[in-house]
């Protein structure tokens, strides 16, 4: 019997409705994925933390897990690409409202971002003391000195391409960004970042 064009609409209407619901259902997994991830690997380390820890957190399958990503390093890595997105954002945010209030010297723009930057360390610090501890997957390493360099780039055009006051307040950043992630201390964490942030403002082009 031929189809009527009411029917075939509501046919279609009905595919579109579940492929919706596959999707949604879809990107609930890969969030919980993700989420259970996080959990695992600050709790457990990487090294330690397997596949099936992570989806028995998740309330997941093995099989989901692999429809999603390519296993525990992918996990880790986009773990660590969204986290640098929410800090690149962050820092973006910081800099365009320090802008728009009128400032116009590099260095308290880069402050503001900065500030941002340390900040997003404290908020999500289990995450980001995770990504500092060298407990990660082989070749990290060269993942985080990409990243490294890209900051440097983009501290570069902030400055002008002042080469030694991007490598001075780059490298001084750096390095509070460890001590902060990494301290035991959430008030002295807090202080430290007031501190360095006068100090490194306080650095004046030679």
């Amino acid at each position: 019997m031929e189809q009527t064009a009411t029917t075939r609409e509501s046919d279609h209407g009905a595919a579109a409705a579940r492929d919706h619901g596959v999707a949604t259902r879809g990107a609930a997994t890969r969030v919980a994925l993700l989420e259970a991830a996080r959990e695992v690997f600050v709790t457990r380390g990487f090294a330690e933390a397997g596949v099936t820890d992570v989806v028995r957190r998740a309330e997941a399958s093995v099989g989901s897990l692999y429809h999603h990503f390519s296993g525990k390093a992918d996990l880790y890595l986009t773990l660590f690409e969204e986290f640098q997105q929410r800090q690149t954002q962050r820092t973006w945010d910081a800099v365009q409202a320090a802008r728009a209030a009128g400032e116009t010297d590099p260095m308290p723009q880069f402050l503001a971002g900065a500030r941002a930057y340390l900040e997003g360390c404290l908020d999500e610090r289990d995450l980001a003391a995770l990504f500092l501890r060298g407990d990660a997957p082989p070749g990290f390493e060269v993942t985080m000195r990409d990243r490294l360099r890209q900051w440097a780039r983009r501290t570069a055009a902030l400055f002008e391409h002042e080469d030694a006051l991007v490598v001075v307040v780059t490298g001084a950043l750096a390095a509070v960004v460890q001590e902060v992630t990494l301290s035991e201390d959430p008030v002295a964490a807090r202080r430290m970042v007031e501190e360095a942030l006068v100090l490194i403002g306080g650095i004046r082009r030679p």
